[in-house]
């Protein structure tokens, strides 16, 4: 039985590097070249995905004055709304360019994606409107990056990081990640109702089981909501409100 040092690689990590293992393995056993086992993955004990609380998006979502702010400030606000409204990844960011963005059929096409799918995410109203704002500062060509350096050439997803975390710290916003805004995303998206099958889509997952994690971890917060979203409790106090617009005859 092999054994692993404490602290070298997490369990995730070896569950990832086990399924290309087995992969190969168990095509090797349908060819015949190797004798049949099984290999298990590790059981991971899933970890509450840290997402921004709503004092920090208030303080984080503030538009900056543009009259008085740097170009570097205002393109850090706007990422950061960018981040929120669209779930990419940071590598996903780094490679938008300014003709991704589709004002006219309301969407974004996201070229290059961590599983190296190709897909189009909507563009939601008040993204368009700020993103449209935003270029008229940026300026640029169709085939330019969308978020780009005071000399108008693509960032180095390091020094994304490092703006996007200089200006949370300006916002005294102490916890710095921009995949705390996917998981943000995914938490406020279930809590508003939204479906799991467009949650997948968005975030670009080829199967339901990051989003049913989600599903788990923010069960706590998305009971909250349940008699909102409710059928059962939407009918009654429509039924309710119905009755209590009805004209009295007699009383």
């Amino acid at each position: 039985m092999w054994q692993r040092k404490q602290g070298t690689i997490n369990d995730v990590s070896i569950n990832t590097n086990l399924r290309g293992i087995r992969a190969l393995c168990y095509y090797a056993m349908d060819k015949g070249y190797l004798s049949s086992f099984r290999i298990k993955l590790l059981k991971v004990v899933k970890k509450i995905k840290p997402v921004y609380t709503s004092e920090e998006l208030e303080k984080l979502l503030k538009k900056p004055d543009i009259k008085t702010c740097t170009f570097t400030e205002y393109r850090s606000w706007v990422m950061v709304n960018y981040l929120l409204a669209t779930a990419n990844r940071l590598e996903t960011l780094y490679k938008v360019n300014i003709e991704d963005v589709d004002f006219k059929s309301r969407e974004i096409s996201l070229l290059h994606t961590k599983n190296k799918k190709q897909y189009k995410i909507p563009l939601s109203q008040n993204l368009s409107q700020i993103l449209a704002e935003y270029l008229t500062y940026r300026k640029g060509d169709k085939g330019d990056a969308l978020f780009c350096n005071a000399y108008g050439e693509r960032m180095h997803k390091r020094t994304i990081q490092e703006n996007i975390q200089k200006y949370h710290n300006s916002r005294g916003v102490v916890q710095t990640s921009s995949h705390r805004f996917r998981h943000t995303f995914a938490k406020l998206w279930l809590m508003n109702g939204g479906d799991i099958f467009s949650l997948q889509a968005i975030l670009g997952h080829s199967s339901l089981e990051m989003v049913k994690e989600y599903m788990e971890m923010f069960c706590d917060d998305l009971q909250k909501g349940f008699n909102i979203h409710n059928p059962l409790d939407c009918f009654n106090r429509e039924k309710k409100q119905q009755q209590g617009n009805r004209i009295r005859m007699r009383t």
